[in-house]
């Protein structure tokens, strides 16, 4: 008699990140929860979360007037029958040139897709977790500017860059990574904003289509940054 085989959920291994001083230097490390970082990667979920996404910010400006809509035409051409030509109500038709579009497109199309709120935050623990098993992941103590200083900031991706052995984080001209605040702060998104390669987003904000778009995500402050990825995955 055969006997159906039990499949053994494979137990997870923490993984132990390193934390970096502004100034590339190991400060720490830290383990990475299982419930944001050791979950599995999902490519159905995350195309559908990803792409509905993209759809929402899709807006639809292109319009074509029907022949309803474009001027003139309130007079027959000609009249009914007599001149030996094709009969004709309106100038404004289709067939006649300056009149209506016939099934062109109209800007009242809703691209948007209605996500879930269990299949956002589960995609965007899938792309975490794929940062960090991927070792494109950063971890940074505190990213502190005085002042907006654009100087500053390079010198800090730089030393990140060679301290977490990330050379693309420096090299590469778009989409280099991702940088999640822990909090709103003016001047480090300021002092960042001259980066073509770089964007800034606060950790609240953080979604999938963000997170794999850019070759590396570097998160500030670590601890309190899990502790409010957590919550949102609770509440999935």
């Amino acid at each position: 008699m055969a006997t159906a085989k039990k499949t053994m959920k494979k137990e997870y291994v923490p993984i132990e990140a390193d934390i970096f001083s502004m100034e590339g230097k190991k400060v720490g490390s830290i383990a990475l929860p299982e419930a944001l970082f050791g979950q599995p990667w999902r490519t159905d979920l995350v195309h559908q979360v990803t792409t509905a996404m993209q759809a929402n910010l899709r807006q639809n400006r292109a319009h074509t007037k029907d022949r309803s809509e474009v001027s003139g035409g309130g007079k027959k051409p000609w009249k009914q029958k007599g001149t030996g030509q094709a009969r004709h109500s309106s100038t404004r038709s289709p067939i006649w040139r300056h009149g209506g579009i016939t099934f062109g497109p109209r800007n009242v199309r809703d691209y948007s897709e209605k996500i879930n709120r269990k299949m956002r935050i589960g995609a965007l623990l899938s792309a975490l977790s794929k940062k960090a098993k991927d070792g494109e992941l950063i971890l940074v103590d505190k990213l502190s500017f005085a002042a907006p200083k654009t100087s500053v900031a390079k010198s800090a991706i730089a030393a990140l860059a060679k301290g977490a052995n990330a050379g693309a984080l420096a090299t590469k001209s778009k989409n280099a990574a991702l940088l999640a605040l822990s909090s709103y702060d003016a001047n480090a998104i300021k002092s960042f904003s001259n980066f073509g390669n770089l964007m800034t987003e606060e950790l609240r904000n953080l979604n999938p289509v963000e997170v794999l778009s850019h070759k590396y995500l570097i998160i500030e402050n670590p601890e309190a940054a899990f502790k409010a990825l957590a919550a949102r995955a609770k509440s999935k």
